[in-house]
């Protein structure tokens, strides 16, 4: 038996045929080994494509990186995140979320991963002493080189988000295993390789829509937008194992406190990595090649995946590609809810359980802004007394992701695959894995560092500021004064401007965690939501914008679009931001309710605090405080507790619920796999306070 450990490390050597099974399916009496698998154009490819086919795998693309492991941040809200319950429950995605995890948790386990990047590595090997490397074929043979550069580069940037220093390998795995069992190697180590395998990467790539390079293969732009990506979080902030590795020079962060070990550092040639970052995306920005654009359209981008279509202004950089009711979990596990029953079928679909986010996202946007409603939505759809429509669930803690709508998708899967499922049905919808706006913002914050907001960058032929704005002109409108209306602090206006752009895309808590804020964020979140829970008079913050009690209606009300057929919300009807009072409208108003927060929560018939509502409001506030707290090692909230209205209740009943880490500070990585540690001969074991 091969060892599971890096698994990894040796199945794919012998090419990841399983992969290939499709390709190599044929009465061949033999199977293409390593030697001869890049001979000829035509098998590199196949191999290739087995790379790609690996993304689509539910410990990866398929749901783990896309879905599950987006986490708790100001932004998003991980499965059952708001459960006292689960929430530190370290066999589930629930309590890895919220930054709890251990050795023997199953859904945190990167054998997937190494797979992966160990097809990509052998690729890498085999098209580089490849016969076909010479002569007619040399072009070709080199954008493959390209994309198994860039594959191998994703995969081990993914490793590293998730579990900082880790097994890595620059060649592939010997068929003795001699190379196999290696011990952790520093982050900064991995990155700079990963960097350099980029940017040669970069010179064999074609741009999308050169040959038969579309969206779902690596192209030039994804590659350049992967490096700038890749050079900031290597230029970040991150939680670093002193004890392992006690020879780091690094710069310690001035706000988050080392204990037994553990720091948060970054390099301090981190102005280095941000001048890649931000030389990557100018090129882009400024070359006459570049076919990608800003598609007009805001909605329209979610549309079009949704319907299974590439995107007309080539937005998208690149798609991790799915097939209609064979793999693909986004829209099924996340998105719009469409409730059980509804078209005769068996099962719903969407919903948050999964990711979603809440009510302090929803307000941190400036109404107007077109993302907003594509974001967020309150509305699902479900058979109300017999009939199909809309109704407002307003729960405000679990805003569904609305960028993945049902009514968006294909007429087959809805009108044939959904009706006659009784299981979940894969939806086919591409997993976007990198859209154009990441370029303008990223090279904006990059070049912010090293110059300021306003200076021109001659390749990109603009400054910062005006590719921030540029973002900005799609959500409001040309000429739109909010265009220019955000936070004076310009690093700010960057950490919320990717917020409102990238909600539920798995972008936020890793975008967090490597500027120094994701505790700092996640705990504002939690402050605001209970403050917004309680019936006072503080005042409540969301990003740049401050809230007085009288500005959130305690009661929403809505109609319909059309007031006989009353199945779509009109939701320029809704009164988000004024608060109308708590009279129910008269029978056949057309006006429809639901509480809202406060919810009425802490207001019993008279304003006090009955029993019922007592036992629910503790329940709420007890429910937000869980969120996140595995992340540092303690946590004190007596003085949100004397802020609240009924805030020794509040505390009474939190005090049941333990929480914090009790090592370290900053713990966003997951624990290694025991069966990985047991099997790697001595060689691993877990950091970070993890068994």
């Amino acid at each position: 038996m091969i060892k599971k450990i890096f698994l990894a490390f040796f199945s794919s050597a012998i090419l990841c045929t399983s992969c290939m099974d499709d390709f190599l399916e044929t009465k061949s009496p033999s199977v293409p080994s390593v030697e001869n698998a890049f001979t000829s154009p035509a098998l590199t490819e196949a191999t290739i494509m087995g790379i790609y086919a690996t993304m689509t795998d539910s410990y990866m693309y398929g749901q783990k990186l896309c879905v599950n492991w987006q986490g708790s941040s100001d932004v998003e809200v991980g499965s059952n995140a708001f459960n006292r319950t689960n929430y530190n429950n370290t066999n589930s995605d629930s309590a890895a979320g919220s930054f709890y995890d251990d050795s023997y948790n199953t859904t945190t386990q990167w054998s997937t991963l190494y797979r992966f990047v160990e097809a990509a590595t052998t690729a890498v090997d085999g098209i580089r002493n490849s016969p076909a490397m010479k002569g007619q074929y040399h072009a070709e043979m080199q954008a493959y080189l390209g994309e198994a550069l860039t594959l191998k580069a994703l995969g081990y940037f993914e490793l590293v988000r998730y579990w900082g220093d880790v097994p890595f390998r620059t060649e592939a795995s010997n068929s003795n295993l001699t190379n196999v069992y290696t011990t952790k190697i520093d982050r900064d180590t991995i990155y700079r390789h990963i960097i350099a395998d980029l940017q040669e990467a970069i010179d064999y790539l074609p741009w999308m829509g050169e040959g038969s390079y579309t969206v779902e293969r690596v192209t030039k732009g994804f590659a350049k937008g992967l490096l700038a990506k890749i050079a900031l979080f290597a230029g970040g902030w991150a939680v670093r194992d002193g004890n392992t590795f006690p020879n780091l020079d690094l710069e310690h962060h001035p706000d988050i406190p080392e204990m037994g070990g553990y720091f948060v550092g970054r390099t301090k040639n981190w102005k280095d990595y941000y001048q890649i970052a931000a030389n990557q995306c100018a090129e882009i920005l400024g070359s006459a090649d570049n076919p990608h654009k800003l598609d007009p359209s805001f909605e329209n981008i979610w549309k079009k995946v949704n319907h299974l279509e590439y995107n007309n202004y080539n937005e998208n950089l690149f798609e991790v590609a799915f097939g209609e009711g064979q793999n693909g979990d986004v829209g099924a596990t996340m998105g719009y809810e469409l409730g059980r029953g509804v078209f005769n079928a068996s099962r719903g679909m969407g919903g948050a359980g999964y990711c979603g986010t809440t009510i302090y996202y929803f307000y941190s946007f400036t109404p107007g802004d077109t993302r907003r409603d594509v974001t967020c939505t309150f509305q699902n759809y479900k058979n109300e007394n017999g009939k199909n429509k809309e109704v407002m669930s307003c729960n405000p803690l679990g805003v569904l992701c609305g960028k993945w709508r049902w009514y968006w998708m294909t007429d087959n899967y809805m009108k044939i695959r959904f009706p006659q499922s009784t299981s979940r049905i894969s939806t086919g919808i591409n997993w976007i894995l990198m859209r154009y706006p990441d370029i303008y913002l990223m090279f904006a914050e990059a070049q912010n560092e090293l110059t300021g907001p306003d200076q021109i960058n001659e390749t990109a032929q603009m400054s910062p500021r005006q590719a921030l704005e540029k973002v900005r002109e799609r959500a409001f409108g040309t000429d739109s004064p909010e265009i220019s209306n955000y936070d004076p602090d310009f690093f700010e206006a960057i950490v919320n401007e990717r917020a409102w752009e990238f909600g539920c895309e798995g972008i936020r808590r890793q975008d967090l965690a490597r500027w120094g804020l994701l505790g700092k964020k996640t705990e504002a979140m939690k402050r605001a939501l209970c403050l917004m829970y309680d019936y006072n008079e503080e005042p409540v913050t969301i990003f740049d914008k401050t809230y007085q009690r009288q500005d959130i209606p305690r009661r929403i009300y809505y109609k319909y679009q059309n007031p006989t057929n009353e199945e779509y919300i009109d939701l320029s009807s809704v009164n988000f931001y004024e608060d109308q009072g708590t009279s129910t409208p008269g029978i056949g108003s057309g006006t429809y309710y639901c509480n809202w927060i406060p919810m009425l929560i802490a207001l019993g018939n008279n304003g006090g605090l009955n029993e019922e509502i007592h036992r629910d409001y503790t329940a709420r506030i007890s429910d937000i405080l869980v969120v996140g707290s595995g992340l540092n090692a303690q946590y004190d909230y007596s003085e949100l507790f004397g802020k609240l209205h009924w805030g020794t209740e509040a505390q009474a009943e939190f005090s049941k619920y333990p929480i914090g880490n009790s090592v370290c500070n900053y713990r966003h990585l997951y624990a290694i796999y025991y069966e990985d540690i047991f099997e790697s001969q001595g060689k691993l074991k877990n950091s970070y306070g993890f068994k």
